[in-house]
């Protein structure tokens, strides 16, 4: 038997212990296996059989194949997954999306989730994709949805009068492809990115997490930040601009030490940065109201996470 076969079983059967109840054959996900390899190339042509299964998030794929094979205990785990520290379900999370998409207007906030949902299996179109069909396994598969969910409707912001292609997901906008380093040692940036980020974090010291928590977790203006904490205005907005230039730093030097060939990585910046701050411990708001108890004060109250 070939090594990638092996590869490919060895995927398969980890993945079926992590989701016991998920029956997709081997044969079935070997399939799917190839197509969201050919999804992936489609943004990365040189990426490598054997990279791709390295990095692949192989729980994640079993369930979205067995999705789109319209498994029924697939789906049961997919109604149970949850996003991000909060631990919210993940309807609940494209609810919440919907609520800023489109504030007070309660229906089409349910619709908006009815009709995402509904597309996970069925195209809009002749000629286009389910929605779950242009998934790559290259990034988990909840906040893949939820960012999906956020760019579908904001094409359908954008052109209201005619039909919409589906905007890219967040991977495409993210992966340009001629930034992107020919040869095998090309790698999906957004991967590299959340490694340099998550590493950036861990240099931040607890005054610096404080900050970042309560402007970003807490959601407070800079004036409400200086006022909770005791400080001027201006000592916050010079700490915040100090913190903004050390992360681009780090981030650049780490991209290019990993073959980035641009100076510009705003976009991954853009699509990829909230939801590091959204996984990590670091930036939990279980370690935003230590820091907080600390210094004798509590979490406020209408902090939210996002």
């Amino acid at each position: 038997m070939p090594a990638q076969d092996r590869s490919v079983d060895l995927v398969y059967h980890f993945a079926r212990l992590q989701l016991p109840r998920v029956r997709l054959s081997c044969e079935a996900f070997r399939r799917h296996l190839e197509r969201m390899y050919q999804v992936a190339v489609g943004k990365m042509p040189q990426l490598e059989r054997k990279l791709y299964l390295e990095r692949l998030y192989a729980v994640d794929a079993l369930l979205a194949a067995a999705c789109l094979e319209r498994e029924e205990s697939a789906w049961e785990y997919l109604f149970a997954a949850r996003a991000g520290q909060g631990e919210q379900l993940l309807l609940d999370a494209l609810r919440k999306r919907a609520a800023r998409l489109f504030p007070r207007d309660e229906q089409r906030q349910e619709s908006a989730v009815a009709d995402f949902w509904g597309h996970l299996l069925v195209p809009e179109g002749a000629g286009s994709l389910p929605i779950l069909a242009r998934y790559d396994a290259l990034r988990p598969l909840v906040p893949w949805l939820i960012r999906s969910f956020q760019n579908w409707h904001i094409s359908r912001l954008r052109s209201p009068n005619e039909r919409v292609e589906t905007l890219p997901d967040d991977e495409t906008l993210a992966l340009p492809t001629d930034l992107i380093p020919s040869g095998p040692e090309s790698l999906p940036w957004h991967e590299v990115f959340r490694e340099a980020a998550t590493d950036w974090l861990e240099t931040l010291s607890e005054e610096e997490l404080l900050l970042l928590g309560l402007l970003w977790r807490c959601r407070l203006s800079q004036r409400e930040t200086a006022q909770l904490l005791g400080v001027h205005e201006g000592t916050v907005s010079r700490r915040l601009a100090q913190l903004r230039e050390r992360c681009h730093d780090f981030l650049g030097r780490r991209l290019e030490q990993a073959g980035w060939l641009s100076d510009d990585f705003s976009h991954l910046l853009y699509h990829e940065m909230g939801q590091v701050l959204l996984e990590s411990p670091r930036c939990s708001l279980h370690t935003l109201g230590r820091l907080l108890a600390n210094r004798g004060l509590n979490v406020p109250q209408e902090s939210a996470i996002p």
